[in-house]
Parts: C-alpha cells; structure tokens; sequence
C-alpha cells in the first residue's frame, strides 16, 4: 500500500474520531437537554444533512479542479470555525446553525479523501477504499467510546474535544500536498463524441446505484437518531449506547478476516456483496424491533455490522469504476450526496413515524424500504449494458 494511502487512512481516522465525539448524541442533546421534540431533531439533523449534499457536489467539484489537497484543506478550516463557534455557542437555536455549517465542510472532505485513494492507488481496487472504510469505523470505535465518558460528565466537553481533533486533522491533512491527484487524464474538451455517450450510460448507472445509496442510509441513520432516543426510553445508558457504536467499529476491523473469503471468492460480483449486505440489514432491523435489553441490541448492532461490511465499501468502488477520465470528484461527491440526501431525509422520516406510530410500526416501514432498496441496487448496471448492445 503506498505511503499516500496510508496518509489518507490516518487522516480519516483522526477525522471520524472527532466527528463521531458528536454525530451519536446529536439526537440525544437535541431531545433530552435542548427539549426539542424527535422530529424537531429530525428536521435539524436534515438540514446538516442537505448542507452537507451541498458540501459533497462543491468538494467534488474543487477536487476535479483544483485538487485533493485544496478541497480538503478547505473543508476542515470551515470545519474548524463552525466547531470553534459551537464550542461558544450550543444552546437553541445556534446550535442548528453550527451544526448546518459542519454538516456543509464534512460534506466537501469525505468525497474528497474516497477521490484522492481512487487516483492515488488505481491499482488497488477494492482495497484502497476498504482501507479507508476500516480507518473510518475505527474511528466510530473510538469516538463513541470517549464520547460517552465525556458527555457523562458534561455535553460542553464533547464539542471541546471534537474542535481538538479537528485541528489535528489540519495538521495531518497538511501533508496531503504531496499526493497527486493528477492521473494524466485528457480534459472534458477532448473527450470524444462516443466517449460522451459512455459517460451519459456511467451517470444515468451512478444515478440508479445512487438512489439504492440514498435508501439505505435512510435506514441505517436511525440508528443515530431514533434508535438512539428509543433506548434511552428503555433506560439504556449513555455509556451503553455509545458501546453499540465501540462494538460496530471494532467488529468492522476485526471481522475482515471473516469477510475476506467471502469477497474475494464473488471478486467483482459486487451486486452478490451489495444484496447479501442489505439482507443482513433487514435481518438486523428485524431482532431491534423486538428488542427492549442492552444485550438484544447489542446482538442487532453486531448483525448490522456484517451488513455494512459488504455494503459500504462497495458503493464507492463502483463509483470509482464508473468514474470518466477528469471526473472522479464529481462521482464520488455525486454518490456522497446520495447518502447525504439519505441521511436527511432518515432523522425527520423516522422522528415522524416514531412520534406518530410508534417504534413497532416504524421498523416494519424500514425493513420495507431495505427491501425497497435491493430493486436499484440490483438493476444499476442496465444502462452499461444498454449501451454495450447499442454499441455492439
């Protein structure tokens, strides 16, 4: 693995362990200490959402114009303000702002660093994305964990830590400069009249995948937000909960040896990899909604682990695959947007189904949009080969 990558896995590392010191308890703080309603913390946790939509096409963008190591630098400087402002000012309403503003700068970082691993280790394929999948949920291992501690003792003290971790990041991401993300590849100019259609069938492919993306992580970010607020109705502590998240990360970087026989023999089978992930999930949405102890949601979180295994580090490896000479940001800040579009919608959607219908009723309607979600998943690829015949 070349030193550039193992750069980038340790600024990721560095970056979620300060963003996952707040990202679990947003919902929490908002309900529990703020008093807003869930679905008042949903429509919040929407708005950081879309800014950070906005965030992933203008990293994208900036990525293919001026470069990885710009478009990051300028993501956590902004990050560094909005955390430095926070550390001032969290109660209501500055800390929508705040968290709007973060939610924007994290948006312009990640499909950045997915970018910069694509064209900095081509040859590494899957690798080089799990890599930095792995860097990301050690992270969530560790966060949490402190977060946890921390927020016991004050939430004041999370957005302390969180500013501190950022500044580190700055540092690391200093280094960044020497990374090239110049692949020598022909500007859009020059770019062919057939090499336009291949790349219409690579969006419209991007697009589809995207939508089974934006699915997903609508699901999967109850666990941020509802999950999250339904088990401190069942008097599971702070601490407890943010041992879910220590478990997830954890297991991520420890199971991959149980994981690894398994992708290697489907190879670039991905739809095999993406469908078996998303039946994990619904198995796992299936034991939380009967859970009501530490241990049954410990057992849902451990299965929804071996799900995100085979889910998340795929998506981007297809974008990346997809991607056209000069465009790989824009992919990668396209598909991002996609899971930034799912994570606003998921907080409010959930927060409005819990407040309106209960927990129960709530995970059959996500179990339903997991199912939902294998129908693009499955199908993402029908403009390449449409377009294959077309060309045969």
């Amino acid at each position: 693995m070349p030193r550039s990558v193992w750069l980038l896995i340790i600024g990721m590392l560095i970056n979620t362990v300060g963003s996952s010191f707040l990202w679990p308890l947003n919902t929490i703080y908002m309900h529990d200490h703020l008093g807003q309603s869930l679905s008042v913390a949903g429509l919040v946790l929407m708005g950081n959402a879309a800014a950070g939509v906005i965030g992933n096409l203008i990293g994208g963008y900036v990525f293919d114009k001026f470069g990885g190591f710009k478009s990051i630098l300028l993501g956590t400087i902004i990050s560094i303000l909005g955390l430095i402002c926070l550390v001032i000012w969290h109660g209501w309403p500055h800390y929508v702002w705040f968290l709007t503003l973060i939610g924007f700068s994290g948006g312009i970082v990640f499909p950045s660093m997915f970018a910069m691993v694509g064209t900095a280790w081509p040859e590494g394929g899957r690798k080089g994305f799990n890599a930095i999948y792995l860097a990301q949920n050690l992270g969530v291992a560790i966060g949490p964990a402190l977060a946890g501690v921390v927020a016991n003792k004050s939430f004041d003290y999370l957005f302390v830590a969180n500013l501190i971790m950022y500044i580190l990041f700055f540092f690391v991401a200093l280094s960044y400069k020497g990374i090239s993300t110049d692949n020598g590849m022909a500007p859009p100019s020059v770019i062919s009249e057939s090499s336009n259609i291949k790349n219409r069938s690579t969006l419209n492919a991007l697009i589809i995948l995207g939508i089974g993306y934006l699915l997903s992580w609508m699901v999967y970010t109850q666990w941020t937000t509802t999950i999250s607020s339904y088990t401190q109705d069942l008097g599971i502590s702070l601490n407890q909960y943010s041992l879910l998240w220590t478990t997830n990360g954890l297991l991520i970087v420890l199971g991959q040896p149980l994981i690894n026989p398994i992708v290697k023999k489907m190879g670039e089978f991905y739809k095999g990899q993406i469908f078996i992930g998303i039946v994990i999930f619904i198995i796992s949405f299936a034991v939380v909604s009967y859970a009501a102890t530490f241990k049954m949601f410990l057992v849902a979180i451990m299965i929804l682990t071996f799900g995100e295994m085979f889910v998340w580090p795929i998506v981007p490896t297809i974008a990346s695959s997809l991607a056209p000479k000069g465009k790989e940001g824009f992919y990668q800040g396209l598909i991002n947007s996609f899971s930034a579009i799912g994570k606003m919608i998921g907080p409010f959607l959930g927060g409005v189904l819990a407040d309106q219908y209960g927990m129960k009723i709530t995970f059959f309607v996500l179990i339903g949009i997991l199912a939902i979600a294998l129908i693009p998943y499955m199908l993402y690829d029908r403009p390449l080969k449409q377009n294959e015949r077309d060309n045969a």
